[in-house]
């Protein structure tokens, strides 16, 4: 079971991921990708997914990421493990992340295409056990999921979950790709759009355990590129930004069960209770 979990996760890694090979020069042009600016810097800030410009997650991270995982297992709609349960992944976010997860096909399906369209043709998804469902929806942004008494989550409970006969309860894992509509400061300002979504991503961490208190594994993803926006909703380098809002997201949880104390801009992520483990 575990293995089918990792497998649709490692999808979704590869269905976000942006190729280079042909890239317009627009894009070529812009700011390096943080994954490959590595010990580089953007305005001063360092590249890498994780600290020192390291693209390799933290060993001691790691095996509490994988011990989460070992944790997932079908429970019944009360949360109680069950034969017969399921479990859930659910995607979290804006018009960006429902597109790349399930992409509104025909017949109330989702596009061949999509993350759910490819996962639902894969013969080594368990299909009896895992339900990937769809919490994302358009114009959603960051602020629409920062508190657990939002409406969104009530909207996913109603709409999403209960339809297929699943409940908040069973939710363990979540993608959450989420932006702000109209920002206006970018880095290096101290009020820069980019920290903003670092309180906001730690408060929606807060709001997801609150709301799936099952939920063992949070995958956060940046906005893809935004230079071919024609209106100021979430253009370059804001998308761009993002990526350092996911970055020190995932460090401040890294810094904080390391012992080096609570990120003043993303708050408490302690994932022995408090919220999730985050990657």
């Amino acid at each position: 079971m575990i293995i089918n979990v990792r497998r649709a996760l490692a999808a979704l890694t590869a269905f976000a991921a942006v190729a280079v090979v042909g890239m317009p020069d627009a894009v070529a042009a812009g700011p390096v990708p943080i994954n490959d600016l590595g010990s580089g810097t953007y305005l001063g800030f360092q590249g890498g997914l994780y600290p020192a410009g390291s693209n390799a997650m933290p060993g001691a991270h790691r095996t509490v990421g994988v011990n989460r995982a070992l944790r997932v297992r079908p429970v019944d709609t009360a949360g109680n493990p069950s034969a017969n349960g399921r479990y859930v992944l659910l995607s979290i976010g804006m018009s960006n992340t429902t597109q790349e997860f399930c992409s509104g096909g025909t017949g109330g399906q989702c596009a061949p295409f999509s993350f759910i369209g490819q996962a639902a043709a894969d013969p080594q998804v368990n299909h009896d056990e895992l339900a990937i469902v769809d919490g994302a929806a358009g114009g959603q942004t960051a602020d629409t999921w920062d508190s657990p008494t939002d409406a969104n989550y009530d909207r996913v409970r109603d709409t999403r979950l209960a339809p297929l006969g699943l409940t908040e309860r069973q939710v363990q894992i979540a993608w959450v790709k989420v932006a702000n509509a109209q920002p206006s400061v970018s880095l290096p300002a101290a009020n820069a759009d980019a920290y903003q979504l670092v309180t906001q991503q730690g408060n929606i961490m807060r709001a997801l355990k609150k709301r799936y208190p099952n939920l063992q594994q949070v995958f956060v993803s940046s906005r893809i590129y935004g230079g071919y926006a024609t209106t100021t909703l979430n253009p370059e380098p804001y998308a761009y930004e993002t990526g350092f809002g996911v970055k020190w997201l995932i460090q401040a949880q890294l810094t904080q069960m390391s012992g080096g104390g609570t990120d003043p801009r993303a708050g408490n992520l302690d994932y022995n209770g408090t919220v999730a483990w985050a990657a």
